[in-house]
């Protein structure tokens, strides 16, 4: 793991405003000593914004008694089987090799989200009921193309089974639901306010557990108006759901944004997965993306994964401290603090392609934004699929196992649920984060707990994102940093040299159809 430490020179979140202010009452203590002594209850912590957030409370956050987590069986793995694997993840390599006794507080609870009573024994029941202090509630599906009954049952239901469980705790003092800055899609201005759903959560429940599948997928259609999907369909009704809790739970709502790789923590550049933009950008490294669909005059926004775990820990402090009705929300993005475009993300991320390539590159780096779908699906068949099938044929006749037109499939899938989000651009008014971030600037014990990226530099932050994706992702050290940087020399050599003969074989062509009409 030395290759963890080799990260880039110049520091990508620097506060450049030194903004120390405070609005609204100190809290009655810090927010690390907040935690001294308590228990907490984590779902979805074995997903990636998940990992991050319990590596974060443990190493930081080291007076807590215990961390919860809720874990279902999976892929003929018992929970106390998946609960091994996940104490060895990487993740966790900076806690194991310096403080490994903080990985004891982890305690596994065999649950599901999507069961009854979240599939807990009585004895599991009974212990998070008499000890948690503070929740967080990350599980959720995150596919965009998720059936309706499925997004339901694990975004609508399981959290209402487990707000029921909360209004049982006894020594409660906060929860955290992780909703989406996505979950109002249809609005282009959003404030940090629980807007009215389509349906009414309690009828949506009620429709989803005794209708047929095929009813529920026509009611999809007619629910969704605005919204691209049913994964910020159903996270707009489960918002509902959780602020008809709030006179019982002492709850909050935080909603981030597209959650990319950390900015610092648990390393620079970590990420663990290929899903949405990550996906995107490995490809964009290994050259396979020629076009892409998107508004590049738009302003994307993302936020770093660190932040967001730092935002959760914060929140659930201050909501600990200050009681607000309606529940409190925060847009936990980017856009309106410290915004990019999409032509200039798209444009750091090439450069950096091309400075820090990965061995695994198949062609030079090149792509375009497009709004033209024509142009976009004519570039996609020529230089997308048909390289990846003539590969396959290659590949195939050596005896090989071809996979690139599988890869090139999925690609498209993850571009095209993606695409409503590149093509629009978002206003998400964000003072409950910003006032929370400045009480978080005003506690100097918890200064690396940072909620902003006020003073991010968007080049140093995606070349440390980029180097992410090459060493965490495709598990590419920098031994190989040279002679891949020898490998992208060449493939430009290479792509010069097709376009000229692009250009030759077009001048041949010319010459043939036209030369006649100038004879006569």
């Amino acid at each position: 793991m030395a290759a963890l430490e080799q990260t880039p020179a110049k520091d990508p979140l620097v506060d450049e405003n030194n903004n120390t202010g405070v609005e609204g009452a100190d809290l009655e203590d810090g927010l690390v000593p907040f935690y001294d002594g308590k228990c907490v209850l984590v779902t979805g912590g074995t997903g990636f914004l998940g990992k991050v957030l319990i590596e974060k409370l443990l190493r930081s956050c080291d007076g807590l008694n215990t961390v919860y987590i809720l874990l279902r069986p999976k892929r003929g793995l018992t929970s106390e089987q998946r609960y091994r694997e996940f104490v060895r993840h990487a993740v966790f390599e900076r806690i194991r090799s310096k403080t490994p006794q903080l990985l004891a507080k982890l305690v596994c609870v065999g649950g599901d989200i999507s069961l009854p009573l979240l599939g807990l024994s009585e004895r599991d029941r009974l212990e998070l009921i008499e000890r948690v202090h503070v929740v967080f509630h990350v599980a959720a599906t995150v596919r965009f193309d998720e059936e309706l009954a499925e997004a339901a049952i694990l975004n609508t239901i399981g959290t209402k089974q487990l707000l029921e469980l909360c209004t049982g705790m006894n020594r409660l003092q906060s929860v955290v639901h992780v909703s989406t800055a996505y979950s109002n899609a249809c609005r282009r201005e959003v404030d940090e306010v629980v807007y009215q759903p389509p349906m009414e959560p309690d009828r949506f429940i009620q429709c989803v557990q005794l209708l047929p599948g095929e009813v529920i997928g026509a009611i999809a259609s007619q629910l969704q108006g605005g919204h691209p999907n049913t994964y910020t369909l159903t996270k707009a009704i489960t918002e509902q759901l959780v602020s008809q809790y709030a006179d019982r739970v002492p709850l909050c709502i935080v909603r981030p944004s597209i959650v990319t790789g950390a900015v610092a923590e648990p390393y620079p550049g970590w990420i663990d997965n290929v899903h949405g933009i990550t996906g995107i950008m490995m490809e964009i490294g290994r050259g396979t993306i020629s076009s892409i669909m998107c508004d590049e005059r738009c302003t994307m926004d993302v936020i770093p994964v660190d932040i967001v775990c730092n935002t959760l820990i914060a929140a659930a402090w201050e909501n600990a401290h200050i009681a607000t009705t309606p529940v409190r929300v925060y847009n936990c993005t980017s856009g309106q603090v410290n915004g990019i475009k999409w032509h200039e993300y798209g444009r750091i991320t090439q450069r950096c392609a091309v400075r820090n390539p990965t061995k695994h590159v198949l062609l030079y780096p090149g792509f375009r934004f497009r709004t033209n779908r024509l142009m976009h699906k004519l570039i996609e068949m020529v230089l997308h699929f048909l390289p990846a099938y003539l590969f396959d044929v290659l590949v195939r006749a050596r005896g090989g196992q071809p996979i690139m037109a599988r890869l090139a499939r999925r690609l498209k899938r993850a571009a095209d649920t993606g695409e409503f989000f590149a093509m629009h651009e978002w206003t998400f008014r964000n003072d409950n984060l910003r006032q929370l971030g400045r009480r978080v600037r005003r506690d100097r014990a918890a200064a690396d707990f940072r909620c902003d990226v006020t003073g991010l530099d968007w080049e140093a932050y995606i070349e440390a994102y980029m180097l992410g994706i090459r060493r965490f992702v495709l598990k590419d050290d920098l031994e190989s940093l040279e002679p891949a940087r020898a490998k992208v020399r060449r493939l430009l050599w290479l792509k010069r040299a097709l376009q000229l003969a692009a250009l030759l074989l077009l001048y041949y062509l010319c010459t043939l159809l036209f030369a006649p009409a100038i004879r006569t």
